[in-house]
């Protein structure tokens, strides 16, 4: 029976999906498919509807809309400039220097919108406009752009994590917040040593012909107020002076006072649009979780988990092999599904594998989300892929061949954060936050 439901779940879902419907509809259509031949239908529509309403009842879903809110009104607040003049005052003098700006900007932008699309749109906006300046490859830049956009999704705070955090059984936010620091890292450092590889080859110096103390105090001292937010909504959730739903609206108070009184980049008009994409994006994700909690009724009243994992174990009993499989699928799916659906599809399946083996549901939780972000930037679907192609003014099929050495490098980072869970479980343990 299991595996019958699967296969109903999987074809349904494919087919809906390339028919253009939208994904929670698909979610919602496909389970209900699975359970059908086991369960009344009317006794399932009922379920169905308990499972959406209970789904969305959750107290600490109310950070993921205060999150994109403060996200959102960020992106309009004019920091991407600063964290850029930031960033080219730390790296200018290093050749290909406006490739490592881009990518450190986009690491700090990231974190604070928390959305890998924001982070290409505004700080790929600004860095195509330098790079055509100083006569540099638009195809790299955009590459370069485009493969450390969601390095954002992995430091905190990330919407993401929440997300995972609701689906694995309440695995604690902060200590996935901590954890995502090192490995975002991790994938910016890659993004790094790939765009010095490209600069010495293509024989680009820096940009500035010394390092001074002085502007590297000015431009800090310019996006410090944007980036103390990280700092007050991190540390007071770690300190235990608020939750991450408290932190969450503390960042839209911290992100309103910063835009329209310190920065004076948004008015009221300004701000009537941001609430309304807020709320849209909010709808959509609160209603995609809510529609998922059908899908896991499903899987655990068919025994999917279970029987997946026996045939896994069927394969192998080597945990390597098991977490390489694993990856793999992920790589896949992740590929022509958005993060947060195959977040709420697939932890419900893995995470129970994964624990078995003794892996800790914090690092499990940080090797799915930074394998799903790496499908951001990969075709067919890749969000980040098509805007920073779009921004830069050029095309896909220019911009693959650079890709492809951020791909390995981003590849060979996830295979260290899988296999080295002091990667993610270093700072959390640090912080007591392990339980």
């Amino acid at each position: 029976m299991a595996f019958t439901a699967l296969f109903t779940i999987l074809i349904v879902l494919a087919i809906l999906l390339l028919a253009g419907i939208p994904i929670a509809v698909a979610l919602g259509i496909s389970s209900v498919a699975a359970i059908l031949p086991t369960v009344d239908l009317n006794i399932t529509v009922v379920t169905a509807a308990q499972r959406i309403f209970s789904g969305m009842s959750n107290f600490t879903l109310i950070a993921i809309p205060f999150f994109i809110l403060a996200g959102n009104i960020m992106n309009q607040g004019g920091i991407a400039q600063k964290l850029i003049n930031f960033a080219l005052a730390i790296v200018g003098r290093i050749p290909g220097s406006l490739l490592h700006t881009n990518i450190v900007g986009n690491a700090m932008f990231g974190a604070i919108s928390g959305s890998a699309t924001a982070a290409a749109a505004a700080i790929g906006g600004v860095m195509n406009e330098e790079e055509k300046k100083h006569g540099q490859d638009i195809n790299l830049g955009a590459a370069a752009n485009i493969a450390s956009a969601p390095s954002g999704l992995l430091i905190p705070p990330s919407n993401t994590l929440i997300t995972y955090s609701l689906v694995s059984g309440g695995t604690s936010v902060a200590a996935l917040f901590i954890a995502g620091y090192i490995p975002g890292i991790v994938w910016t450092l890659g993004c790094l040593a790939v765009s010095f590889i490209f600069a010495k080859k293509k024989g680009y110096t820096g940009v500035t012909s010394s390092f001074s103390f002085k502007v590297v105090g000015k431009t800090f001292l310019e996006a410090l107020p944007a980036l103390l937010l990280i700092v007050i909504v991190i540390g007071g959730i770690v300190g235990g002076i608020f939750t991450a739903t408290e932190g969450s609206a503390i960042a839209v108070v911290y992100s309103l006072i910063l835009s329209m009184f310190f920065y004076r980049s948004i008015d009221l008009k300004k701000l009537w649009k941001i609430f309304v994409d807020s709320a849209e994006t909010t709808g959509i994700i609160i209603f995609l979780i809510g529609v998922s909690n059908i899908m896991s009724w499903v899987m655990a009243f068919t025994g999917i988990p279970n029987a997946i994992a026996d045939a896994l174990l069927g394969i192998s009993n080597n945990p390597v092999i098991i977490l390489l499989i694993m990856n793999i699928i992920l790589l896949i799916v992740g590929t022509f599904m958005d993060v947060t659906p195959a977040i709420l599809i697939f932890t419900p399946i893995f995470l129970p594998i994964a624990q078995s083996f003794g892996i800790h549901p914090i690092h499990f939780g940080i090797i799915i989300v930074y394998n799903l972000c790496i499908g951001n930037i990969t075709p067919p679907v890749g969000n980040t892929l098509f805007v920073g192609v779009r921004v830069a003014g050029t095309t896909i099929e220019k911009v693959i061949p650079s890709l492809v050495r951020f791909y390995v490098a981003i590849l060979v980072g996830l295979i260290l954060v899988t296999y080295i869970p002091s990667l993610s479980m270093f700072l959390p343990d640090l912080l007591g936050l392990v339980g």
